[in-house]
């Protein structure tokens, strides 16, 4: 009897043990972009799947950075292809695919007049503060100065000029976080720390709707620039990451992705 009573135990311990392990929450590292939209598939993943997410959002290259010096992601959802690439390339995780788009856009405080069809004009005016991401530590900051490039383009000298001018306020290693409930974006521009902010058309959209006076710019066709979001799971991630990978792909993801001015791989 004790011995019977002694592999019931260890078989309820097992059972706890798995049931656990079962609900430790998937590990994501995600682009700052993300927050907002991952957040609210996180919930929906959790409530059909029963299992939760936890997450970390940053600058996708920084995240790369810390994947790759051991932190513990399973899901890894840049805001481009060549961060998770890096990490398929070195054998760290699986197969890449495009999850969403996205696009660049100008915030511009109120004061600011500017429109589409001028602003090429008033980023190069000295007197306006041009606020940016950080080149290759955040895929926006990439995207920006592929624009810079285009202006270039339309008018010689304007990448020389865009690019000394731009104020890499978010993306570098040493930004502080965004405060909590609220867009970084919203407060730099409220704070009067830029006059005009190139960022996602999404993150514009968002820190419009925190403050009202605040106003979305499209760029003009020549100017516009397209954004590719990277979606992979690392090796030795549980079966749960994948799930939720899949998750992420399916119609249920996108339609939150596209109700937060993302764009659906399926258009």
């Amino acid at each position: 009897m004790a011995r019977l009573a002694a592999i019931c135990i260890a078989a309820a311990m097992l059972v706890a043990s798995a049931s656990v392990s079962a609900q430790e929450p998937v590990r994501l590292y995600a682009a700052g972009s993300l927050r907002v939209a991952m957040t609210e598939i996180g919930a929906a993943f959790e409530k059909q799947d029963g299992t939760p997410v936890k997450s970390e959002f940053g600058a996708s290259g920084l995240l790369r950075e810390r994947i790759e010096q051991g932190a513990p992601a399973e899901v890894f959802a840049s805001a481009d292809l060549g961060h998770p690439r890096a990490l398929n390339s070195a054998r760290r995780s699986g197969l890449v695919v495009v999850f969403t788009r996205n696009r660049l856009c100008a915030l511009a405080a109120p004061k600011v007049n500017v429109a589409t069809d001028t602003l090429l004009r008033v980023m190069s005016d000295p007197d306006v503060r041009l606020g940016t991401s950080t080149p290759k530590n955040d895929p926006s900051g990439d995207y920006t100065w592929e624009m810079f490039k285009k202006a270039e383009q339309i008018q010689r000298g304007s990448y020389e000029i865009l690019s000394a001018k731009a104020l890499q306020l978010v993306g570098g290693a040493g930004a502080p976080p965004p405060p909590k409930g609220r867009s970084m974006y919203t407060v730099l521009m409220t704070e009067g720390k830029a006059d005009l902010f190139i960022t996602y058309c999404t993150n514009a959209i968002l820190a419009r709707s925190e403050a009202p006076g605040l106003k979305v710019i499209q760029l003009p066709e020549p100017l516009a620039v397209g954004a590719e979001y990277g979606l992979t799971v690392m090796n030795g991630a549980r079966e749960a990451a994948t799930r939720f990978a899949r998750f992420i792909l399916s119609p249920t993801g996108q339609s939150i992705l596209v109700k937060h001015g993302f764009t659906s791989v399926n258009q």
